[in-house]
């Protein structure tokens, strides 16, 4: 049985911290995986295209040394392909960006001042785009 959380009655602030919540995205969309595929940079799309259904692996924190479920993708996104230089850039949408300063900051949590500075977008339009009624990619406020 899904656990069903209250909603909260805090408005989310420039300083509320946000993540990605793989937990909800992956519960409320189930085109997850191919948005992670689409991600990859093009050596690993080449590598893993005949390869969709990668299992979880272990994932360790470098920081806390914590080992972690987490994604075959994910973990390729996480550890190789974020540090392409060309990972985020100006052409993508906002939320694709925000989306991927995520993935290569290990979804440490950030408020929409942190994500202002990593995307030159202003905090109050990315307050309003993930404070909204609809979630966009799992990015929801850490708790």
């Amino acid at each position: 049985m899904t656990e069903i959380k209250p909603f909260s009655l805090i408005r989310p602030t420039v300083d509320t911290p946000y993540h990605i919540d793989f937990n909800w995205w992956k519960t409320h969309d189930g085109n997850w995986r191919i948005f992670l595929m689409s991600c990859l940079c093009p050596e690993h799309q080449k590598t893993f295209q005949d390869k969709p259904d990668l299992s979880m692996i272990d994932w360790v924190d470098p920081e806390t040394a914590e080992v972690h479920q987490v994604d075959g993708i994910q973990s390729v996104l996480m550890d190789h392909c974020v540090k392409d230089p060309n990972f985020i850039n100006s052409n993508m949408a906002m939320v694709d960006s925000i989306f991927r300063v995520f993935l290569s900051n290990d979804n440490q949590p950030l408020s929409p001042k942190g994500l202002s500075d990593k995307i030159g977008k202003p905090p109050e339009l990315i307050l309003r785009t993930l404070s909204g009624a609809t979630v966009f990619k799992g990015i929801r406020p850490f708790r």
